[in-house]
């Protein structure tokens, strides 16, 4: 790392960026919206310009790449009541009714530049005028507003830029001039370091529109051309290449705690680095190298990194991504093209398309650019169905009655959420559909649909689910300690007065130590959810992908229910995404993977990673690094979808919640994304070291 680099991290991470940030009022023109009824397409366009405009170019000393948050609210676009009112009429909407979750098409418009865009606009806008096409007026007509509204911040930035002195020195046909990066905003990208300013004012500019939760996608992918070329004509060196890579990736962390989420560090700016290109080719390539190089240099939470691997991968591209983990940055995920491509031709995805696919904010899967496929619209509490399952069927004459209706809750909650979401809205983005594939030939927001428009489900509390089966089955029905009724109401008290159905019950077989008696029921149980969707639509045609992560539902759906059957108790957490239970003293990784790999998981593949926590001591050995890339190798060889490691130590955390001061660099993997340990809710951070108690080293 760079003196420049290690100074604008310091600087980063000690937040001197905050201070040029100032509050706006936003109100008068929430108010104006609402008492004029201007229409949701214009409010968007004028929400962005109002920010825009009231951005002020802000640089950091050192800096090469530009583009600083400097108003720290964006502005509200619709009000409560007005929402309010459209959910009572029966149309739904994704968490905040805008876009989100998506990874937008950079690669186009860094490559030509905006004024590109906008040319291409002014010709469609003709077309439309004279078909006599209304909507789609209105739709360019917005769109090259809000294109104008940024290339004119640009401009700002330039003329500041310009006034410092601050010029980058390029070289174009052997003539050596003073360049500014921000000019190929304009006209395209013709090197790295151009390449990489256009990526950051792109999706700078999505947050300010509202759109939230926004991937940069296949970085090593789009951005390699500009790499390449450099490298070939002997204008960047490896080193060089890195400290751009770098800077760019600190900047990512500049603005992140003015993005939403359900906690800080919860902001979707993850990678996907690897897989295979649109034609099967091999696509890990020496700038998805120099991406885990920079991220083990730089140790921050931003970029998430996403690692696609399959059989066939070296193992030395899995050791290059356990580095990473070995440095407890909870990165990378993994995900299994084996099993992720195959899901998603499936689902009716195009071949090309499905092998380009990425991830959206946390794990779910989506195709970069012609997807508005909204992956975490909802979820079922799989413990929840099996709580409803026990007090519907009292006197039930067998475990396989208890099971079925078990699956039959599931399904009943299932066709509820089809019917839920019969009608959603998405609120329009004209600059983020500038960046989507076929808008601009369509003449329409992204809002109206995309290529695909499909819908994902997360299936949670999985293994406590299956566990309390188990449990059922052995202490009910086989060794019959407790009538079904009697161990309900038990559940209601937290075992209260029974200490020793409370120890059979955390006795009996677990998911995750590789015992047939409750893998066969895990096996029952996702096969079964893979189909609770079959032959459902939604209202734009999509389909329902259902999955096994959880996102924040693990702690959300855990208040819903008392205690379980497998002996968890009433307010103890679910486990995130697809892992075995908090309490359950796993016989290692191996038995880990061997049962999570047990039941197929390509009809449950919208998302949701197998998590593992693995002490840190196991990185002190000489061998840490090759044994922990084997196992996820071992994990993707039988077939899993996705894996992410947590390498964490128990009296670190318990240390970091008594002394925060001392441990603001540390990182954890909450359920899909890492953030700093010391800025989590203490719910979350409690169930994290509840995970970690039981790791194996």
């Amino acid at each position: 790392m760079t003196e420049r680099i290690e100074s604008l991290l310091a600087r980063t991470f000690e937040k001197e960026q905050a201070k040029f940030r100032r509050d706006v009022d936003w109100k008068p023109l929430l108010a104006r919206f609402v008492a004029e009824k201007t229409d949701d397409e214009t409010r968007a366009r004028m929400g962005l310009e109002a920010m825009l405009a009231a951005e002020t170019p802000a640089f950091m000393e050192g800096e090469r790449l530009h583009f600083l948050r400097t108003v720290r609210q964006i502005p509200d676009l619709h009000g409560e009541d007005e929402m309010a009112a459209r959910r009572a009429s029966g149309t739904a909407f994704g968490e905040k009714g805008v876009v989100f979750n998506l990874t937008a098409d950079f690669a186009p418009t860094i490559r030509d530049g905006l004024d590109a865009r906008l040319a291409e606009m002014a010709a469609r806008l003709a077309r439309a005028r004279a078909e006599n096409d209304a909507e789609g007026i209105s739709f360019l007509g917005n769109a090259i507003l809000s294109v104008k509204a940024v290339l004119g911040l640009v401009d700002r930035y330039a003329a500041e830029e310009r006034a410092r002195g601050k010029g980058q020195r390029t070289e174009d046909s052997g003539q050596t001039s003073e360049r500014s990066l921000l000019s190929a905003v304009h006209t395209g990208a013709k090197t790295f370091p151009e390449a990489l300013q256009v990526l950051r004012v792109l999706h700078y500019a999505l947050w300010c529109e509202g759109e939230y939760h926004c991937g940069l996608g296949r970085l090593d992918q789009y951005l390699l051309p500009y790499y390449e070329a450099d490298r070939a004509a002997g204008r960047l060196t490896d080193a060089e290449a890195l400290e751009w890579l770098e800077e760019f990736f600190v900047a990512c962390n500049r603005d992140s705690d003015l993005y939403i989420g359900v906690q800080q560090g919860d902001n979707g700016q993850s990678v996907m680095l690897g897989g295979m290109t649109r034609e099967g080719a091999p696509a890990f390539n020496a700038l998805s190298r120099l991406c885990l190089a920079a991220c083990g240099e730089l140790k921050l939470v931003d970029p998430k990194i996403n690692l696609r691997v399959d059989k066939s991968t070296p193992l030395e591209v899995y050791e290059a991504g356990t580095e990473l983990t070995a440095k407890g940055l909870g990165f990378p995920q993994y995900a299994n093209d084996d099993v992720v491509i195959p899901a998603l031709v499936r689902w009716g995805y195009d071949l090309a398309d499905a092998r380009d696919y990425s991830v959206a904010a946390c794990w779910e899967f989506l195709i970069p650019g012609c997807g508005l496929d909204i992956n975490n619209i909802d979820a079922v509490s799989f413990s929840g169905c099996l709580d409803a399952a026990l007090r519907a069927v009292p006197d039930a004459p067998s475990y396989a009655a208890v099971e079925r209706a078990f699956l039959d809750e599931i399904q009943r909650r299932a066709d509820a959420l089809v019917q839920k979401y019969r009608h959603v809205d998405v609120l329009p983005g004209p600059f983020v559909s500038v960046l989507s594939d076929g808008c601009i030939d369509r003449a329409r927001d992204i809002c109206r649909g995309a290529k695909y428009n499909n819908f994902g489900i997360h299936g949670t509390g999985i293994s406590v689910a299956v566990d309390s089966l188990a449990s059922v089955r052995e202490l009910v029905f086989e060794k019959r300690l407790v009538t079904l009724p009697e161990l309900v109401r038990l559940l209601d008290t937290d075992f209260a007065g029974r200490p020793d159905v409370l120890s059979a019950a955390k006795a009996a077989p677990k998911m995750g130590n590789a015992d047939p008696r409750a893998d066969e029921i895990a096996t029952r149980l996702l096969a079964f959810w893979g189909h609770a969707f079959d032959g459902r639509r939604n209202d734009r045609g999509g389909l329902f992908r259902p999955g096994t992560g959880s996102a924040m539902h693990y702690i959300w759906h855990a208040r819903e229910i008392p205690a379980s059957a497998d002996g968890r108790l009433k307010g103890q957490p679910l486990s995130a995404n697809y892992a075995p239970s908090l309490d359950v003293p796993v016989k290692g990784p191996v038995s880990v993977v061997r049962s999570f790999t047990e039941p197929d998981l390509v009809p449950v593949c919208n998302g949701g990673p197998l998590t593992i926590e693995i002490h840190d001591s196991a990185f002190a050995r000489p061998d840490g690094v090759t044994k922990v890339a084997q196992l996820v190798k071992f994990f993707v060889a039988r077939g899993g979808h996705q894996m992410q490691i947590n390498t964490i130590n128990r009296e670190t955390l318990l240390d970091a919640q008594a002394h925060p001061e001392r441990h603001r660099h540390l990182i954890v993997r909450v359920w899909g994304w890492s953030g700093y340990f010391v800025e989590l809710d203490r719910e979350y951070q409690d169930q994290i070291i509840r995970r970690v108690e039981l790791a194996a080293s």
